[in-house]
């Protein structure tokens, strides 16, 4: 018997939660962001009225008044979005304990056990679309579907405030003919090389053979033709059940350019540093490192390693960042953005063949115990209390970005 999957997506989830205090917002275009004085300034979510006007997320602000020059800008209020997140998932839990949260304003519900109770899937979806909007003042689009990726094309098939069933009968019909971008998961660059090689479509994605696929994205390719053949088995996972992390990253966009080697050992430094701690505070380590680069054009290349040995030491997070980004970069060449991201992630206790000459493990320990060192006075007087000399008093901004700005997919 086939499950029953609804995925709920909330409409604007950051502009509607600020609408319910600022009404007198609702008859204009408006968009919540960041600091219009920072260039790491970008749009978090946007009204209806807005995306009319082409706003779109995770565009620049002075883009976004380019294509609407009357757009009025929120500051976000995070606290705000998680308590009505907490909320609206507490309604979730009335249909069923089988709620997987995706992101701040997304998740997936298996309902199949609540049908005698609720109804079938279409009505339960309609039943929470209703209680959400007459309880918190906020809409949703819903899919309904048979398995998790196509309830999650649904909700985005058609919004606001809808319901919509992708079926074994109608998911040809209604996704095969839309652009191979708008698959789940398909990114730009992944989308451009499909469509190099003549796959345009949802449907000639599924048409392709596998192999054709594989070889084209790697282990990708067969992910994507079952996604797009209706073959995904995954199960919803109960929020109570730990996720599995498969990377930890932090990104940062300057206050101005890196030009020079000093400006991007320091940047790397700090980037480093946070990972490394975030690493260490989730008991993990990574196997490979990941680093993206922006120039002030957008231009973004991305560049990865394996490593000799696990780590989340910052030390050897740093050493392996900055050799990437020699290889792969012209030092002088500006830089707008850095994101180093700790990849093929393990258990920090996984047992593994170290080096046999005791300098390396005696110096391996020394770097772990000057991390957990100051891990411990962080966690004591606060994230702020310690660092490493060379980021002090920077005119990067580094001090006052810790991390990528959350925003709505």
């Amino acid at each position: 018997m086939d499950r029953t999957i609804i995925h709920c997506d909330m409409n604007g989830f950051f502009a509607s939660v600020e609408l319910l205090s600022r009404p007198d917002l609702k008859s204009i275009p408006m968009a919540v962001s960041g600091n219009p004085e920072s260039r790491h300034g970008i749009i978090l979510a946007k009204n209806e009225l807005a995306k009319k006007f082409g706003v779109v997320t995770a565009e620049t602000i002075w883009s976004a008044r380019k294509k609407c020059p009357e757009l009025q800008l929120v500051r976000p209020h995070h606290d705000k979005y998680k308590k009505y997140s907490e909320l609206i998932n507490s309604i979730y839990y009335r249909y069923t304990d089988m709620v997987e949260p995706f992101s701040i304003d997304e998740s997936w519900l298996d309902v199949t056990g609540s049908l005698k109770l609720f109804g079938n899937g279409v009505e339960i979806a309609d039943k929470i679309r209703e209680t959400v909007k007459s309880e918190l003042g906020l809409t949703l689009s819903a899919g309904v579907s048979y398995n998790k990726i196509f309830a999650k094309m649904g909700s985005d098939y058609k919004k606001p405030d809808a319901t919509t069933v992708i079926s074994r009968d109608n998911y040809r019909s209604l996704l095969w003919p839309m652009d191979i971008s708008e698959m789940f998961f398909v990114g730009s660059a992944t989308a451009d090389k499909l469509k190099r090689t003549g796959i345009l479509t949802i449907g000639d994605l599924a048409c392709t053979n596998k192999s054709v696929l594989q070889g084209l994205l790697g282990k990708q390719g067969p992910m994507l033709y079952d996604y797009a053949n209706g073959l995904d088995e995954s199960p919803v996972a109960r929020s109570y059940e730990k996720q599995k992390i498969k990377s930890v990253g932090n990104g940062i966009t300057f206050k101005r350019n890196l030009t020079t080697t000093d400006d991007i050992q320091t940047s790397l430094k700090a980037l480093s540093d946070t990972v490394s701690s975030r690493l260490r505070s989730y008991q993990l380590k990574a196997s490979g490192i990941k680093i993206d680069i922006k120039d002030p054009y957008f231009k973004t290349i991305s560049r990865q390693k394996q490593l000799e040995s696990t780590t989340n030491i910052t030390e050897e997070i740093y050493t392996s960042a900055y050799s990437l980004l020699k290889a792969s970069w012209t030092i002088g060449n500006p830089i707008r953005l850095i994101t180093i991201t700790g990849i093929n992630l393990v258990d920090e206790n996984q047992s593994e063949q170290l080096s046999l000459f005791s300098k390396d493990i005696e110096s391996r320990e020394r770097s772990t115990n000057l991390d957990k060192t100051m891990d411990a006075i962080r966690s004591k007087f606060g994230g702020q209390s310690i660092t490493f000399g060379g980021i002090l008093k920077n005119d990067l901004g580094i001090d006052l970005v810790d991390e990528n700005e959350e925003r709505e997919d």
